[in-house]
């Protein structure tokens, strides 16, 4: 998500789009397609990601994951590929079967600095121009989490996790070998949070430290921790990055983003900004201490003056659109640059002439990226087609990774009004696939507003032919089903196997606007409920081939919850359900679940203040009524929706004589991630939706 320059790209944007209903031509098949899409193919797929713009333009580095199934896992690399040759072909520039990510140039692009495991743990390697041999640049006792260069390429900003009361980095080793030794494993806890995501607390911070490169461009002393007293995680965890944090121009200032709660952290989202001085000479300051809720993602002005930053409203709500604001750094005067643009900003970046700021946000059903002017607050569509997962730009020359839902994600490059594609990682291995034709469509759901959704075709398709239905329900719940190329539910696996899919972008959703996105909070199971009903409606009275007879309904996350919930109060058109990680009793999610904040605002309240609120969408209230065949799926190391959800739901299908079953990865989260089990998981709800869709 770098971008350097980009003023004559605004004379060459592309034009809106013009409707969302896509033919079902839209990405046909070669005439070579002679087979479906398969799990087997999804897992193996390489994922393209992170792309990074040399200086000058005229090369782009970027991440890609390869699959090891032997080794159930997957592998990253970084490659480069060449934009001065229309004819040149990426280049590996790591080692096969090593992992390295992260792929960083420096100011004067002579250099790329990434990260490596290759010396045993993760630590910052670069390498020089020319592309010969990597060199080690930090060589510390714990592993580098994430890093920033600053903008002179002499210094470093690296994250670091580590014992708050170690004044050394020798001192958070030590105790983590001595713990690793220890035959106890007991563990005390003072205050939430004692686990998160799939993780538990073991009282390490991550915090930043500030290294200098010397003559060779290597760290060879012992680096600065800045962020020192901070009783937060910079980035944040479980999926904070290298975007939450940023040198000033001038190198002197550290900018980042950090939640400090305390004992109520499990059910805050106040986050704020801070600045320190990149020698450690001072304290950390807040910048955004006036807004209780959330600021995040730091983006000086070229000329140090102003802060561009991205920041929510409501405290305690982590779907609260996230509004583009900017500080004056002297004054202190804050504005919001473009009020009027509804929508949720994210991978804020700013032009080189300062005059516009760059943003990724859900859009109708897709994610597209977009410029906003600074003075008007004008927002204009550079580039769209799909989800867009990470861009870049220097010089004239921008470059975007895009995927579809007929196509995983490759480099473009915007050319004109068009983009041009760069890589086409996966052509050998899809040559002969035949993917689902896709259509988006709209209908009027709860409160008689638009609602979209849409419908893929099944490999194999005829006209005249019914086909069995997977009707897919979106996790978040504040979700979108995106024009994107899924790596857990991704519709042409259900395609592949023979059946056509209906999703819908149910009230909740993202990229509608934030009325819309706010409309399922205390409304679980009335509102999205309402548009699922009539999203079906709709959709069989609009496509012939939707056999409403022979249909299953899947779901995880909140789409699980939706699973349970639909089990007890709209039931009579599933022949199965699919619940991964679902809610099954809300009261007792409320004191299980590691993110309060989550249940809190959706519940509006805590459950000992407003208990008719868990109550009133509760699942576990509607168990007499269940009677549909359920497939449960669990992931044991999931802290988010905790494994004794996933046990009560097979227990009351079990106890009521109902048909199911219970498929448990004892090694996985809230997702399903390594290949083999990924392999496994379609092979059983395939199965499942089968059995029970098949012609009588």
């Amino acid at each position: 998500m770098k971008f350097a320059r980009l003023t004559a790209v605004l004379t060459l944007i592309l034009p809106p789009l013009l409707t969302l209903v896509l033919p079902m031509s839209a990405n046909a098949a070669s005439s070579t397609a002679t087979r479906p899409f398969t799990p087997k193919d999804l897992a193996m797929l390489d994922r393209v990601s992170d792309p990074r713009l040399a200086p000058d333009g005229r090369s782009v580095a970027f991440s890609l994951r390869e699959t090891d199934f032997d080794a159930n896992k997957g592998v990253r690399s970084i490659w480069l590929l060449s934009l001065k040759d229309a004819n040149a072909q990426p280049q590996r520039l790591t080692a096969k079967g090593g992992n390295a990510d992260s792929p960083r140039w420096s100011p004067d692009g002579r250099t790329l600095f990434f990260l490596s495991a290759r010396s045993g743990t993760t630590q910052v390697w670069r390498l020089d121009q020319g592309l010969g041999e990597a060199r080690q640049v930090t060589s510390l006792p714990l592993e580098v989490n994430n890093f920033v260069l600053s903008p002179d390429g002499r210094r470093i900003a690296l994250s670091l996790d580590v014992f708050p009361d170690c004044r050394e980095l020798e001192c958070t080793h030590k105790r983590l070998d001595e713990k690793a030794a220890s035959k106890a494993s007991g563990m005390v806890f003072n205050r939430l949070f004692i686990r998160h995501w799939d993780s538990w607390a073991d009282g390490r911070r991550s915090q930043l430290f500030v290294a200098e490169l010397d003559g060779e461009g290597v760290v060879s002393t012992a680096p600065r921790w800045i962020t020192q007293g901070i009783d937060g995680d910079v980035p944040s965890k479980p999926f904070g990055d290298d975007s939450e944090y940023c040198f000033s121009p001038d190198g002197k200032t550290v900018y980042f983003g950090v939640r400090i709660a305390g004992d109520s952290e499990p059910w805050s989202t106040n986050f704020d900004i801070y600045a320190v001085p990149a020698d450690g000479g001072a304290a950390p300051r807040n910048l955004t201490a006036d807004n209780p809720a959330w600021d995040a993602y730091p983006v000086p002005s070229a000329d140090g003056a102003k802060l561009y930053y991205l920041a929510m409203k409501r405290p305690g709500f982590e779907s609260d659109r996230f509004g583009i604001m900017e500080l004056d750094l002297a004054s202190g005067r804050k504005r919001e640059v473009a009020p009027a643009w509804d929508r949720s900003a994210g991978g804020l970046r700013l032009s080189a002439d300062g005059r516009s700021l760059y943003a990724l946000a859900d859009d109708e059903g897709e994610h597209p990226l977009f410029a906003i002017d600074i003075h008007s607050g004008k927002v204009t569509r550079l580039a769209g087609g799909g989800n867009i997962t990470g861009y870049d730009f220097a010089s004239d020359t921008v470059v975007f990774a895009r995927e579809t839902l007929k196509s995983p994600a490759d480099l473009f490059r915007l050319d004109g009004t068009a983009a041009q594609r760069l890589t086409s990682f996966n052509a050998a291995r899809l040559h002969d696939v035949a993917f689902g034709d896709y259509e988006f469509f709209r209908f009027k759901g709860w409160n008689d507003e638009t609602v979209q959704g849409y419908v893929v075709k099944p490999y194999g398709y005829q006209p005249g032919v019914k086909y069995p239905v997977a009707f897919l329900i979106h996790g978040g719940p504040q979700g979108s089903w995106l024009n994107d190329f899924h790596y857990r539910w991704n519709p042409q696996t259900y395609a592949g196997a023979g059946f056509a899919v209906v999703a819908i972008d149910f009230h909740g959703s993202t990229g509608f606007g934030q009325a819309f996105t706010d409309s399922i909070s205390g409304h679980w199971g009335d509102r999205p409920l309402e548009d699922l009903q009539k999203g079906w409606a709709a959709a069989l009275a609009k496509y012939p081939f939707l056999d409403g007879g022979r249909a299953c309904a899947l779901g995880a996350s909140y789409g699980g919850y939706m699973i349970n919930w639909i089990a007890g109060n709209w039931s009579a058109p599933w022949k199965c359900l699919v619940n991964h990680d679902g809610m099954f009793d809300n009261r007792m999610m409320a004191y299980s679940t590691e993110e309060l904040w989550f249940d809190e605002w959706e519940n509006q309240g805590t459950q000992w203040e407003k208990p008719a609120n868990y109550e009133a969408f509760n699942p576990v209230n509607h168990v007499a009524d269940w009677k549909v065949p359920m497939l449960v799926v669990q992931g044991g190391n999931d802290f988010r929706i905790p494994l004794e959800q996933g046990i009560a739901t097979f227990t009351a299908l079990q106890r009521r004589g109902i048909p199911s079953q219970l498929l448990v990865f004892p090694d996985e989260n809230h997702w399903v991630q390594k290949p083999q089990n990924s392999l496994q998981w379609h092979e059983t709800v395939e199965a499942w939706i089968r059995k029970w869709t098949a012609r009588e």
